[in-house]
């Protein structure tokens, strides 16, 4: 009896799917530009997101997390629109996602 629910708990281990998130909150930002924020003299115009993947067999392959970091950034820099204009990137977070299947 213990043999077979100790090959059900491994069975169950091993098609189960693992994840852990990291999320990286610290102002990533390095910009030289300025912006005072204490009155109410901007607004929000949209929010955007970049995203990027790589796929890593046996621990082989795919970028580094600085990489992919930048990767983000620059996917969801395009999709911002923020040249010709007084606009600019606030609130970034970086979230990292390490993942066993998908």
């Amino acid at each position: 009896m213990k043999k077979i629910f100790f090959i059900l708990i491994g069975i169950t281990f091993l098609f189960s799917s693992c994840a852990v998130h990291n999320g990286l909150t610290t102002n990533l930002n390095n910009h030289t530009t300025e912006v005072v924020l204490s009155k109410k003299n901007f607004k929000v115009i949209e929010s955007v997101q970049g995203e990027a993947q790589a796929m890593y067999v046996f621990g082989i392959g795919g970028l580094s997390k600085n990489a992919m970091i930048a990767e983000a950034k620059a996917n969801m820099l395009s999709k911002a629109n923020i040249v010709g204009g007084s606009k600019a990137i606030i609130n970034e977070t970086v979230e990292i996602k390490h993942s066993l299947s998908q």
